[in-house]
């Protein structure tokens, strides 16, 4: 990929991102397509993050925001979508007609894994959403639309960000309730909305013993690693259907790359740069 003054810069920025598999997805797709762009991951703090989405957008380029920033970046927002409104969570930032614009490109991705994984079992009645962040907003935004009548249980470790995260998915249309940290209810689905697995040494998000309680038919875990992340093992191992994050990273990837380049992306390539990179 030859990088001129013309180049576009595109980012995904978070902190941590050395981890992130977008720069890759994304490199492949824009060299398929003979596209003037680079993708880049820049770490960003909290306190770093205003400064670089600004310097970003002002040099033409536009961004992906990941974990810990996409509640604090629809904050920088002059026209959030409506899932932005709805989640008050963003992870696609760019400039339209002098404007910043975001949106929220995780619901879709959750609500399409989430459909595959469940397949044609029957609806799903409950689910179970293990932590409060922005992507744990978005996946239950995508659970409620996609099954209106499930009630969704958020588990977290600290119990007032459970309550408001409930009191959250009420003014959100969504049937929430805190479930505690052992997963007290019985689930049709799983999804870990947590930052537990990203490295080795993590612990599970939920103990297995509230794993085997919660019963689940399917388990989706949002972050990604090669073969598959504790959580999806010890799923698999109960006969549950799980998956780790990369179909989400694909399928809200390609919704960003067509808000970023106005091109239809060519998701089965950025499909196979995923699969590659996890198999380096």
């Amino acid at each position: 990929m030859r990088i001129r003054a013309t180049t576009r810069l595109l980012a995904v920025i978070g902190d941590p991102i050395a981890q992130s598999l977008s720069p890759a997805m994304h490199n492949a797709a824009i060299a398929a397509l003979g596209l003037d762009a680079v993708w880049v991951a820049l770490r960003a703090s909290p306190s770093q993050l205003e400064t670089v989405v600004q310097g970003l957008l002002a040099a033409g380029g536009a961004a992906c925001v990941t974990v810990p920033h996409k509640q604090a970046v629809a904050e920088l927002l002059d026209e959030p979508s409506e899932l932005v409104r709805r989640t008050g969570a963003c992870n696609t930032i760019w400039q339209q007609d002098g404007a910043v614009v975001g949106d929220n490109t995780d619901v879709a991705g959750v609500a399409a894994e989430a459909r595959r994984l469940i397949g044609g079992g029957g609806p799903v009645r409950r689910a179970v959403i293990l932590g409060t962040g922005g992507s744990a907003r978005a996946a239950a935004v995508a659970v409620a639309d996609a099954w209106p009548a499930c009630e969704v249980g958020v588990v977290s470790r600290d119990g007032a960000r459970g309550a408001e995260f409930a009191a959250w998915g009420e003014q959100a249309g969504v049937r929430c309730r805190v479930a505690g940290s052992g997963g007290e209810l019985e689930a049709d689905l799983v999804v870990n909305a947590t930052p537990l697995g990203l490295r080795p040494d993590d612990p599970l998000p939920v103990d297995p013993d509230a794993l085997e309680r919660l019963a689940p038919r399917a388990l989706l875990d949002l972050v990604y690693a090669r073969g598959a992340t504790k959580l999806v093992r010890e799923a698999r191992a109960r006969g549950v259907a799980a998956a780790d994050g990369r179909g989400v990273l694909v399928e809200q990837g390609a919704a960003a790359f067509r808000f970023f380049l106005r091109a239809e992306p060519p998701v089965e390539i950025m499909r196979a740069a995923v699969e590659d990179a996890l198999r380096a």
